[in-house]
């Protein structure tokens, strides 16, 4: 099997397991999301630990913490991923999966205004054109629904912003997040004191909890290093292009599986939204089908 077959299975696989996870969290929802979010902490701190154990990198989570700006860094990135995270478990919970999968969808169009304010990436006309069909459906849904989609919002700023972060940051994924987990573990270890001293605290009470409470953190690490693994072995415009069957497949769970309304604003919020990411996908497939030939010529 060529390398490159191997990546884009991989990447299916990785979208598939984020895709669907709202079901499993929706499981939980019986337990406050701080509490889930402290659990999905630790026990994907003992799960990255463990992979770098194995494979004897342990040293490398020196580098992510060992000097004032990496830090500096990783402590940002954890804050934001661990927002991140918590606005997912909450939209679950308060039957917002739809919005989810919104946030997911604008992710990409965020991450390409960030890199041109702060990076200064130049932005093309189809980039110009599809970053404005995001902004109208967010105004569109806005109108229609007479509130601002924050959680969509929420959740696309605080990914784009870690992926913005995480670009300044030179140790591999497994090691940074394990570096990023590791800083927020002490928090985690409060909150879970504090919920298990007031009388409460969903740990222990059943194994069916508890299980699902650990498994969280395989649930979080595996798609990661899937993740990792893919996009050494396929150029990067593949990826953004199956990256889309993540917020599809939560679309589809909050809908058929959810049973979450879906009015008419909601259908043009998100036709502009796919016409955006599909002007936004084609001009990346052009641009890199292009520097693809100009290496070949070279």
């Amino acid at each position: 099997m060529r390398e490159a077959t191997k990546g884009i299975i991989a990447l299916v696989v990785t979208c598939t397991i984020w895709g669907v996870a709202s079901i499993y969290y929706k499981q939980l929802s019986h337990i406050p999301p701080i509490e889930i979010l402290a659990h999905r902490t630790l026990w994907s701190l003992i799960f990255f630990a463990g992979v770098l154990a194995v494979q004897g990198r342990l040293s490398s989570l020196a580098d992510a913490i060992g000097t004032r700006r990496a830090l500096l860094m990783t402590v940002v990135a954890a804050v934001l991923i661990s927002a991140n995270w918590f606005g997912f478990i909450h939209a679950i919970q308060a039957e917002r999966a739809m919005e989810a999968s919104l946030g997911y969808y604008i992710f990409p169009l965020v991450a390409v205004v960030l890199g041109a304010v702060v990076l200064k990436e130049r932005l093309g006309p189809a980039q110009c054109v599809a970053v404005g069909l995001a902004a109208l459906a967010v105004v569109t849904l806005t109108l229609g629904l007479g509130v601002p989609p924050w959680i969509a919002l929420f959740l696309a700023v605080s990914f784009g912003l870690y992926g913005l972060v995480k670009k300044g940051i030179s140790v591999g994924p497994v090691a940074s997040v394990t570096a990023e987990v590791l800083l927020l573990a002490p928090i985690a270890l409060v909150v879970l004191w504090g919920a298990h001293a007031g009388g409460g605290g969903a740990f222990g009470t059943s194994w069916q909890d508890s299980a699902m409470l650990m498994f969280s953190g395989p649930l979080t690490g595996t798609p990661l290093i899937l993740f990792s693994y893919a996009t050494r072995r396929i150029t990067l415009a593949t990826v953004g292009l199956v990256q889309y069957l993540n917020p599809t497949l939560q679309f589809m769970v909050a809908t058929l599986w959810f049973l979450e309304p879906f009015s008419t604003w909601h259908a043009v919020a998100f036709g502009m939204i796919w016409a955006a990411l599909a002007i936004y996908t084609l001009a990346s497939w052009r641009q890199d089908r292009a520097a693809r030939r100009a290496i070949l010529k070279s």
